[in-house]
């Protein structure tokens, strides 16, 4: 019964951070400087990828996915309260960074017509927090199966 009530508490935190993040994509406008977003929400195959501040969009970029990432530990931290699943979280985290980042800028810098749509989908990984949506699932099923087997 007590482990019952504590993982129902766990709902509240979990769900205010759930919050936090809808309210970084809520507030994106005027929080981040992203040219893109205003391309994106165009016609954007047929329009031309507006100019850029690319040192400015980086920076912007990064302390959006950082601020995501913060957020979404914290989510798996008190979702599994095990923080080997949250060091191995970082270091995913840290990985999808670098391989993101390194195509976005590479997209960026190369872009033609057919690679908006992979432009888009780079950007999206980088600015949401989709990543958690892909983790959570995993570490419950890896802790269910733990379970099973102990």
């Amino acid at each position: 019964m007590e482990q019952t009530v504590k993982k129902r508490y766990r709902i509240i935190p979990i769900t205010l951070l759930i919050l936090l993040l809808a309210a970084v994509r809520f507030f994106e406008d005027s929080l981040f400087y992203d040219p893109l977003i205003e391309f994106y929400r165009s016609d954007y195959l047929l329009g031309i990828i507006p100019p850029m501040d690319m040192a400015k969009l980086m920076l912007n970029l990064t302390l959006r996915f950082l601020l995501n990432t913060v957020i979404s530990l914290a989510i798996i931290y008190i979702g599994f309260r095990d923080l080997n699943i949250v060091k191995f979280s970082v270091v995913l985290y840290a990985l999808l960074y670098v391989i993101a980042t390194s195509v976005f800028i590479f997209l960026v810098l190369n872009i033609e017509r057919e690679h908006y749509l992979a432009l888009f989908y780079v950007r999206r990984f980088l600015i949401h927090p989709l990543f958690l949506l892909i983790l959570l699932p995993a570490f419950y099923y890896y802790r269910l199966k733990a379970y099973n087997k102990g």
